[in-house]
């Protein structure tokens, strides 16, 4: 079975973009003020996104080493 295999600069666009479209549904849906969600929601959704990309990044680094 083939792998996915993406270079750095695709997943972090493929991560930009995600958060790209979650950050513009909220300030599409008027659910809270623009700048609310541009100073307080888009940097913690890159954060997460950034981690959960490292963590997953090293797991799949040690599931590669362990098969």
């Amino acid at each position: 079975m083939a792998g996915m295999e993406f270079e750095l600069p695709i997943a972090v666009g493929l991560l930009l973009a995600v958060v790209a479209v979650g950050v513009a549904g909220l300030v599409a849906s008027g659910m809270m003020i623009l700048e609310t969600t541009l100073m307080m929601v888009a940097p913690s959704m890159l954060l997460f996104g950034a981690i959960a990309f490292l963590i997953g990044m090293k797991h799949g680094e040690f599931r590669a080493t362990r098969s």
